[in-house]
């Protein structure tokens, strides 16, 4: 049985055009698409959703991708980030009002099952209660650190009171909460095997006042919080601010943030990249795992070329030097076929 989000959704790409002139209307048709400048009904031509087509599978209609930032989705992530609905349900409902249909019955509450804290199934859970970070303390976090335009990426969500357990607390103590960012770790299947939680300070938006101040929770061996669609290009380091700074510079750019030098030397790539970026921080861990990497695929047909920042990371590079001259710093360490495919680099 289709869950409501799946039927909603199909319902919604049964009237993809109608959705469209609804919530994009500064768009235009264009053939089979829908085209606009952004989620935020901005003109334009970056925005393409499919008009007609299935209601699921390859070439569904409502599917639609932002070819300048590479986010993509069905008409319900669409609403959402259009009209920055914080959560699922109010998506939902939103929904169920543009076709017309009655709000159902809520299911008779079932007690869920424990699970052992930090397990996969535990993130699983944590992540399913996770909001887009649109209009939250998660998005000012990423903001100030200049990491922009990032309220439609489906691999981040904000908590607003995520648990935090002490190191040094006993068994017995309840944890504390915060608000928190959370960041989305899968495997090359794209399955959920962990989550990312950075702590906020409610007060500021910086980190809070926490040592550690973030954690990670369920599989995270060869894994890694994805950030943009798949395709030939993959660059994989270790912070997730680090890497989102990357591909701030590099829009085109799919980044994959390990979270830590021990996971960066352990990430395991697609099956079927021939190329993989590597970004180093500046430092004597990132080195460590650029050479593991090394090491690990010295027998594959697997080319690794490093990417190093100006300063520390690349988060530091974003934030003092500026994007034009990270973008400058960049393209002369990328390989001369991908300069073409990320056109970021040429305006820099």
């Amino acid at each position: 049985m289709d869950s409501p989000a799946t039927d909603l959704s199909q319902k919604l790409s049964r009237e993809a055009e109608a959705v469209c002139r609804q919530y994009l209307s500064n768009g235009r048709k264009h053939g089979n698409y829908w085209v606009v400048g952004d989620v935020d009904n901005t003109p334009g031509r970056s925005l393409y959703i499919r008009l007609s087509g299935p209601t699921r599978g390859k070439g569904a209609a409502g599917k639609w991708t932002d070819a300048a930032t590479g986010e993509h989705g069905d008409l319900l992530d669409l609403i959402a980030a259009n009209l920055n609905l914080s959560t699922l349900r109010d998506t939902l409902d939103e929904a169920r009002r543009f076709l017309s249909l009655p709000r159902p019955e809520p299911p008779a509450r079932q007690p869920q099952t424990p699970v052992a804290r930090g397990s996969p199934e535990a993130a699983r859970r944590l992540w399913a209660m996770g909001r887009p970070i649109a209009g939250t303390l998660a998005e000012r976090y990423l903001s100030a650190r200049g990491l922009k335009g990032l309220r439609s990426v489906g691999a981040l969500r904000f908590h607003p009171n995520c648990y935090y357990w002490r190191e040094d607390a006993d068994v017995d103590d309840a944890p504390d909460a915060w608000p928190a960012l959370l960041a989305k770790v899968t495997d090359t299947a794209g399955t959920l095997t962990g989550v990312h939680r950075i702590w906020l300070d409610p007060q500021t938006a910086e980190k809070a006042p926490l040592d550690p101040n973030r954690k990670a929770m369920g599989n995270l061996l060869g894994h890694a919080a994805r950030i943009g669609s798949p395709t030939d290009i993959l660059a994989v380091g270790e912070g997730l601010e680090t890497m989102l700074s990357l591909r701030q510079a590099l829009s085109s750019l799919t980044v994959a943030a390990a979270l830590s030098g021990n996971h960066l030397a352990a990430f395991d790539p697609p099956a079927d990249r021939r190329r993989l970026y590597v970004a180093i921080d500046n430092d004597g861990a990132g080195q460590a795992a650029f050479d593991a990497l090394v090491e690990r695929f010295a027998d594959s047909d697997l080319h690794l070329l490093p990417l190093r920042p100006m300063l520390d990371d690349f988060n530091g590079d974003l934030r003092k030097c500026g994007i034009d001259e990270m973008r400058s710093h960049l393209r002369p360490q990328l390989s001369p076929v991908d300069v073409p495919t990320l056109p970021a680099v040429e305006t820099g």
